[in-house]
């Protein structure tokens, strides 16, 4: 078939005519007309959909997708994984981040639903106790419900994560800052180390190139602090 018109491109690729359009008015897919004013396509229209697929699947935005087929158009194959692997990379780092953020939200979760199992129930209204406060690991017992060797391998991980750790006092704790691409790996350990030690607290903000973890305990979990993130003072 030497051209389709953009009904018979959108059966052969499966993507719809107003997206083939769409792709035309935003550059990324250039279509030839009829004498009667008709787009038509080449052969070529088929492989080009077949790359900005792949390109929106890897979540690339519009503008880096037109981009890349500058190049997927003229230049080598080396050239086209020279400008693709950043822009993976990057994405890479952003689903991390989100994941991170997720992991801990999905630990505060669990924190209120421990909450909410607690209280009892009760035909009065609701007191203070109802609410979330936002220090309630001051309120928690100093106590690890891991056993020695889980404690272990729980202070080996963060030794990991936190190694050349940037460390700065702070009030109850201790901030440390390492690379952001650690942010999953440090979010995961804080959510398991709260669901063991829920009298930490935990606080992860994302600057720039750097994770910014921010952690604090009650005075008599201090010891247990230091113990795992290093002295405090």
């Amino acid at each position: 078939m030497s051209a389709m018109r953009i009904s018979q491109l959108a059966e052969r690729s499966g993507v719809p005519a107003t997206t083939l359009r769409f792709y035309e008015g935003a550059g990324l897919l250039p279509a030839g007309r009829t004498a009667a004013g008709y787009r038509v396509y080449g052969e070529e229209a088929v492989e080009r959909l077949r790359f900005i697929g792949a390109a929106k699947h890897l979540g690339l935005a519009l503008d880096d997708i037109g981009e890349l087929l500058h190049v997927w158009e003229s230049g080598a194959c080396a050239e086209v994984k020279a400008g693709l692997r950043p822009r993976v990379a990057a994405r890479l780092d952003d689903a991390e981040r989100r994941a991170a953020e997720l992991t801990a939200f999905t630990a505060t979760l669990h924190r209120a639903l421990d909450h909410l199992d607690a209280l009892p129930d009760r035909a009065a209204r609701c007191g203070p106790e109802c609410g979330f406060p936002a220090e309630r690991w001051r309120a928690v017992p100093v106590a690890c419900s891991l056993a020695e060797d889980g404690m272990a391998r729980r202070a080996a991980a963060w030794r990991e994560a936190l190694v050349g750790a940037g460390r700065a006092r702070i009030d109850d704790g201790v901030r440390l800052t390492v690379p952001v691409e650690r942010t999953a790996t440090v979010a995961e350990l804080a959510a398991a180390e709260q669901r063991c030690c829920p009298f930490f607290d935990f606080r992860l903000h994302l600057d720039g190139p750097l994770l910014r973890l921010e952690v604090r305990a009650p005075a008599d979990g201090t010891a247990l602090l230091a113990d795992l993130f290093g002295p405090v003072t």
